[in-house]
């Protein structure tokens, strides 16, 4: 009789060194708790984050205190394959969702995951599971960021969004846009088609007196003194807060689930109203690889993994 545990494979690091530090290792798989769901990973989206903890940036900062290893990714989509007591999903429905959190030992970048049903939400039949799993983190980083800003003043305002071309920037100009922010994105030249494109205002040299700043190009310092006195300001590195300074109100996003926000994103997405953009695709064993060709940068459009 085959008593042996079923297994699945998923990326980790034990010593965080980079990319070469990347492991795919077998580990046991499990059952769904209460409220849980368990998902076969189709598809998880590289972001700049996650190199950090392969780098050891957050492991430096406190942040991961693991015995063994580290989980690598956040993005995910797949299929719910079980069920756990409690949750009102079918076997076999596409969904889409965020892990968040440094300190675990398991990531998306796997065959297999479970979580929290409350933080996925369906994936629209428009929407295939490749380009779902770009939306979590960065769409939710975006529509965060907006809350932290607000609607805009009676009248309008101007908010200037760095990083626009990005991940994050394309959907928060997109995003603001709806809540009364009049909306330019600095960028360079090559990207103003594209900036343009998401219906806002386009310069490659902005000046400062911008009633607000997004700094969803992780500026810090340079930003800020973008914004006029008494304007707002809000990051995406809470853990590099700026200080005050000229009457400037200055907040950072910290990113996390919400199912319901990610389901209206994905239907934005599935839509047309949210630009989704996969540069390539990579085997789950590549990871690596995706990680080092991010790390060059330039890359307009995601690395997304398959197991």
């Amino acid at each position: 009789m085959n008593t042996s545990v079923p297994t699945f494979r998923t990326a980790v690091v034990r010593t965080p060194g980079g990319p070469d530090s990347i492991e795919i290792v077998d580990v046991p798989l499990t059952e769904p708790g209460s409220g849980q769901i368990r998902v076969k990973v189709a598809a998880a989206a590289v972001n700049p984050v996650d190199l950090g903890v392969a780098a050891g940036v957050f492991h430096d900062l406190g942040l991961v205190d693991q015995p063994n290893w580290t989980g690598l990714g956040w993005d995910f989509a797949g299929t719910v394959e079980a069920l756990g007591p409690g949750v009102d999903l079918a076997v076999g429905a596409r969904v889409a969702g965020v892990v968040a959190g440094f300190d675990r030992d398991y990531g998306t970048y796997a065959e297999q995951l479970v979580v929290s049903a409350a933080d996925v939400a369906v994936v629209p039949d428009e929407l295939d599971l490749i380009a779902a799993s770009t939306v979590p983190l960065n769409g939710l980083a975006a529509a965060q960021i907006l809350d932290l800003l607000g609607d805009a003043p009676a009248g309008g305002a101007r908010l200037l969004v760095t990083g626009a071309a990005g991940a994050v920037g394309g959907y928060l100009v997109v995003l603001a846009q709806g809540r009364g922010w009049n909306v330019t994105g600095p960028a360079r030249e090559r990207d103003e088609e594209f900036v343009r494109g998401l219906g806002a205002l386009f310069t490659a040299d902005a000046q400062p007196g911008w009633d607000a700043v997004a700094d969803a190009g992780a500026l810090q310092q340079a930003a800020l003194a973008l914004v006029r006195d008494g304007g707002q300001f809000v990051g995406v590195q809470p853990s590099a807060q700026l200080p005050a300074e000229r009457g400037v109100t200055i907040a950072a996003v910290v990113a996390h689930p919400d199912g319901a926000r990610l389901a209206e994103l994905l239907g934005d997405a599935a839509y047309g109203r949210l630009r989704t953009r996969v540069h390539a695709v990579l085997p789950l064993d590549q990871a690596a690889d995706a990680h080092r060709a991010v790390a060059k940068g330039g890359v307009r459009g995601k690395y997304v993994l398959e197991p």
